[in-house]
């Protein structure tokens, strides 16, 4: 497996946050355009935008589920992959790095051991080099 491929979980992480900051902008700017709706006749306009804004929230929402849908299936790739890894302390690595997504320094130091971020960081690219 490379780097590129072990990294897509992350990745999708970032990208659903992503997302969400996005949908939480649009559903504040929907709420703050049907605050003007009194019920007195009006032009169109706010009913419009208040549409438009309720289309995109439901495109946003489906396209963040099927994010979530593709990070249970990276998850699940990369789980089988660092079972599969014979060094116990190895498996800790790639597993505190890729599936929980902590910078090396906090891999280092849930490791313990007097590891440093490079050595573990050396030690996971050179078992990618040897793959």
């Amino acid at each position: 497996m490379t780097l590129k491929e072990l990294s897509q979980l992350y990745y999708l992480n970032r990208e659903i946050e992503m997302d969400k900051r996005r949908l939480q902008e649009l559903e504040t700017q929907a709420m703050s355009c049907t605050a003007n709706l009194t019920g007195m006749p009006r032009s169109t306009d706010v009913s419009d935008l208040v549409a438009r804004y309720a289309v995109e929230i439901a495109d946003l929402k489906g396209i963040i589920m099927a994010k979530y849908q593709l990070c249970i299936f990276e998850r699940s790739r990369l789980e089988r992959y660092i079972a599969d890894v014979d060094d116990s302390l190895l498996r800790q690595i790639l597993t505190y790095r890729f599936i929980n997504g902590l910078p090396w320094e906090q891999v280092a130091a849930c490791i313990g051991g007097n590891n440093t971020a490079g050595s573990v960081k050396m030690m996971c690219y050179r078992h990618l080099k040897q793959e």
